[in-house]
């Protein structure tokens, strides 16, 4: 299905779908990706925000996202992952009306 790919393709695909899954529980949830110099070709940094909250960063292996990303099994993994960090920052956020 999907797997492989460039390294910006899948850090464009990585960002789409953290991003639909974090807004899942809010949507006012953005990511940030960070797939600077250091990162390039090899991995992926990934924080949610919400106004001036941060996650922690999440790591992502660039051939694991690329080998996998076709995976509904591995998918939906992280899936919930994201929407489990996501619910975690809402703490004593209000749910949009």
């Amino acid at each position: 299905m999907f797997s492989g790919g460039s390294y910006d393709e899948v850090a464009r695909w990585l960002w789409n779908f953290l991003t639909s899954h974090a807004k899942r529980e809010h949507p006012r949830f953005e990511v940030l990706l960070d797939a600077g110099d250091e990162r390039e070709g090899k991995s992926y940094g990934a924080r949610l925000r919400l106004g001036d909250r941060l996650s922690p960063v999440f790591e992502f292996d660039f051939k694991e996202v690329a080998d996998n990303r076709g995976s509904l099994a591995w998918g939906r993994a992280m899936a919930e992952l994201t929407r489990t960090r996501a619910r975690e920052m809402l703490g004593g956020v209000g749910q949009p009306s």
